[in-house]
């Protein structure tokens, strides 16, 4: 009994302390994303490997064995061989393809498609499940949902271990969206419940954001060097064990089993969908990461059918762009608060339209890393500005429960990776890749204007007082007109006085 006090008082500090909330949420974030992106680089490769090569009559008898969780086994080295030899070209040594570019074309156009939808599924789950997550979280706290996400992604990264088909594929991936919509949704809103000092939310998020860039990091290049050297089923082996931590971090220093609702009664969805200082965040937060979400199925097939790269580089492809958005959400989590955070998105969304464009220019992985470092940097400075902005509107224009504008802030992050892929896909078969990044980058510049809305959003006259005592705003950026003049009156009558 002695020896249990020091672990219970341990818990009772950590159940108390903001900072390790946010070490969860962190943790929560990065899984997440991770699973996110360690299957871009494999399922495209995965699918050409079982499908298109399974049903090629000139293909060796051991590759069909080569399906679910092939271990070990570079997944092009059996089909480049013979490609190759067949061309006439030669093959490298043993492991990814050496120039040989693949055969099947038409293929590989039907499987952007395929690859968009898969992909979107997790969105679309999203879209559907957040508005509820939003209102169960006022009603019986974050900490249960937080649970229950945990959960349900541990679920889903076993089962893409083990998944041999694209309609598990697809299954898993859906499944990700559910549990990603409690743990992001309670996530998010539990940190702006501990962090109420708006200067603090802002880093708070920034540095949870950064749990989401690093997981987007790891994830592709991981996912693509893994799968080529150890195994399909590998990757997901590893985040399901990383998972399992994650849920014992959950029941130590949250409490899944208590049943805390919010104080405050939430204002209803609808409000805040008619809200248009809203909107224009969610819109923001949706076409900034509408642009990298288009890339993910597309990128690694537009390379595979002009650059002709090795398995590896697929992955590596988006290094640039998680190195740049891991440092852009932590520098701008507290820049974005002095510099006004409407500017910082305004800038970000002008900067991700001309990466965008950039990009089909590029004639091999290297000419890649510039346009997708100014991607990942400006979609950085987008997130850390959009997401504390949410939490303050709400303070400023509505009552202070964080659940529900968290779950539209989501389902505006969902909107892009919906859209995005599942779209995608088509306008790369009508018109190919290039205009597809035009489209997409012309679309973040126009829109970018609108972010000077959010410069002086006016509050509501009953939160005016309480805001100014509670949490006061530095920058200019987000203080009414009305109110500078009221102080400036009072200040004189006191000078006065």
């Amino acid at each position: 009994p002695l020896a249990m006090c020091p672990v219970r008082s341990w818990l009772a500090t950590g159940r108390a302390s903001p900072r390790l909330v946010l070490a969860v949420v962190f943790v929560a974030l990065l899984l997440d994303n991770v699973l996110l992106t360690v299957v871009v680089p494999i399922v495209p490769t995965f699918l050409y490997t079982t499908e298109y090569e399974g049903a090629e009559s000139s293909v060796s008898p051991a590759l069909p064995e080569a399906t679910p969780a092939s271990p070990g086994a570079a997944p092009f080295s059996r089909s480049d061989t013979t490609t190759s030899a067949g061309n006439g070209t030669g093959s490298s040594p043993p492991g990814p393809p050496s120039r040989g570019c693949l055969q099947g074309g038409e293929f590989l156009a039907q499987e952007n498609t395929r690859v968009g939808l898969l992909f979107a599924s997790k969105a679309l789950v999203q879209l559907l499940v957040n508005p509820w997550v939003g209102v169960l979280t006022n009603r019986i706290g974050y900490h249960i949902p937080m649970f229950l996400g945990f959960t349900i992604m541990f679920l889903s990264t076993v089962m893409f271990a083990f998944s041999g088909t694209y309609t598990l594929l697809f299954i898993a991936r859906a499944l990700q969206g559910l549990g990603s919509s409690f743990s992001s949704v309670a996530g998010l809103g539990l940190l702006a419940s501990v962090y109420p000092n708006d200067s603090e939310r802002g880093r708070a998020m920034g540095i949870a954001l950064g749990g989401l860039a690093l997981g987007v990091l790891i994830g592709a290049p991981f996912g693509s060097v893994m799968y080529e050297f150890v195994g399909k089923a590998s990757p997901f082996l590893v985040l399901a064990f990383l998972a399992l931590l994650d849920g014992a971090l959950q029941l130590c220093i949250l409490q899944p089993s208590r049943v805390s609702p919010e104080s405050t009664k939430a204002t209803p969805v609808s409000t805040l969908l008619r809200d248009p200082y809203i909107l224009v965040a969610a819109g923001a937060l949706c076409f900034s990461n509408m642009g990298v979400a288009m890339l993910e199925p597309t990128l690694p097939i537009w390379m595979l059918q002009t650059m002709c790269p090795p398995q590896w580089q697929l992955g590596m492809a988006f290094l640039p762009a998680s190195i740049s958005y891991l440092v852009g959400t932590n520098l701008f989590g507290i820049l974005a608060n002095r510099m006004g955070r409407w500017l910082c998105s305004m800038i970000g969304m002008a900067v991700v339209g001309i990466s965008l464009l950039c990009v089909p220019l590029a004639t091999n992985i290297y000419g890649l890393i510039g346009p997708n470092a100014g991607l990942g940097f400006a979609i950085g400075m987008v997130d850390s500005s959009m997401m504390p902005i949410m939490g303050y509107l709400v303070d400023l224009r509505h009552t202070s429960a964080y659940g529900t504008v968290y779950a539209i802030a989501d389902v505006a992050f969902c909107m892009g990776f919906a859209v995005g892929p599942s779209t995608g896909g088509a306008v790369v078969r009508a018109l190919g890749f290039p205009w597809l990044m035009v489209i997409v980058g012309a679309l973040n510049v126009a829109y970018a204007p609108l972010c000077w809305l959010l410069r002086s959003p006016p509050a509501a006259e009953e939160k005016m007082a309480i805001l100014s005592q509670e949490c006061p705003m530095q920058p200019k950026s987000y203080t009414p007109k009305e109110a500078q003049r009221e102080s400036s009156l009072t200040a004189e009558a006191e000078n006065v006085e």
